[in-house]
């Protein structure tokens, strides 16, 4: 099953602070908002996302329709097709938003067995 880009999201305390570490580390803001307290950073093809005040753990995120270097993938596995697959799969899903719209942005959340969120988080 393809589930897209991934990256981590880290919870961070200080954006400003976290961002100044990452950039000493070779990675570059390539988007994001910081003033909404979020910021994408890319070091190559690895992807961090920092978020201050938008989770409480830091999570394994997977984006459908897009490639590590976020251009798009045509065709896709769309999101509420994966729900349904990793229901079937006996797989819990913790909350979800698919049922909103057929089509288009839809994220949902899991955790893995060792307690690790895991969003599959769709921008198309």
């Amino acid at each position: 099953m393809e589930l897209g880009a991934f990256s981590v999201s880290l919870a961070v305390k200080d954006l400003a602070r976290s961002r100044a570490f990452y950039e000493a580390l070779g990675f570059v803001a390539t988007g994001g908002a910081a003033e909404q307290g979020w910021l994408i950073l890319a070091n190559g093809t690895t992807v961090i996302g920092l978020f201050q005040g938008m989770f409480d753990k830091n999570l394994l995120t997977f984006n459908p329709g897009w490639r590590q270097d976020t251009t798009e993938v045509d065709p896709f596995l769309d999101v509420r097709e994966i729900e349904r697959r990793l229901v079937d799969a006996g797989i819990e899903i913790q909350r979800s938003n698919t049922a909103e719209s057929a089509s288009g942005p839809a994220h949902l959340t899991l955790v893995d067995p060792d307690g690790n969120p895991v969003l599959i988080d769709q921008h198309r």
